[in-house]
């Protein structure tokens, strides 16, 4: 049976991510901090694993050992909005660490079994912001850009060895991004009149590319409610 990590997995899109795999016949690791929800993984077929994303440097140790067929680098944060000149130094810090290095040090810690084997699949939860950067976010949008910049490299690196890469550049999508720098009243409203995606909305198109043959590679998938809310979330 093949195998999956889902990183950030215990809600939101890594959890439907995970599920959708389980579904579809895989194996599944994924990871989390909080204890309640990682252990509520074993009841979905999901196997749990502790892993902190930022903290980047003890990413390899704690993989050491795992051998993966697909890897699906989703854990992120947001930060709290504002403009960048008056915004906490320690807040961009941990936003660098979590959405871009450490999905960089899993992938160090993943990849080269995978191309060893000359087989694998790497995903990397990108966002819209990336790639179309919104006020008040600058960290964050850094951070998708450097993902995405980083997917396309990285996929020319390892095409040879039959390693395919994937950018899932994701729009609004209903999740707890924004859960600790919006009222639930702002929330809501982002969500309103159906302009935002379910998490299974991406899950079923992760489970959809990977079930192409080998030498199909869906570089970047791109993935938005088909209605247009209000700029004032990007994911």
């Amino acid at each position: 049976m093949a195998k999956a990590l889902v990183t950030g997995a215990t809600n939101g899109i890594g959890r439907a991510i995970a599920v959708a795999l389980v579904k579809a016949g895989y194996a599944v690791t994924g990871t989390g901090r909080n204890p309640d929800r990682l252990a509520a993984l074993s009841a979905l077929g999901i196997t749990p694993l502790a892993l902190s994303m930022d903290r980047p440097d003890e990413i390899a140790a704690a993989l050491e050992g795992h051998r993966f067929d697909v890897l699906v680098n989703n854990a992120g944060m947001m930060p709290p909005l504002g403009h960048f000149a008056e915004s906490d130094w320690e807040d961009a810090a941990r936003t660098v660490a979590v959405n871009l290095l450490a999905p960089m040090a899993v992938t160090r810690a993943i990849l080269p079994d995978m191309v060893a084997r000359k087989g694998g699949h790497v995903f990397f939860v990108g966002s819209i912001a990336g790639h179309t950067p919104y006020a008040n976010v600058a960290a964050y949008c850094a951070t998708k850009a450097g993902i995405g910049a980083f997917a396309q490299s990285l996929r020319l690196e390892v095409a040879a060895a039959g390693v395919r890469v994937t950018e899932i550049v994701a729009g609004r999508v209903e999740t707890e991004l924004y859960i600790d720098i919006l009222s639930p009243e702002a929330r809501a409203a982002m969500y309103a009149n159906q302009t935002g995606l379910k998490p299974e909305d991406v899950g079923a198109m992760v489970a959809a590319v990977l079930a192409l043959p080998a030498h199909v590679d869906v570089t970047r998938f791109d993935i938005n409610p088909t209605r247009i809310g209000t700029p004032t979330g990007t994911k």
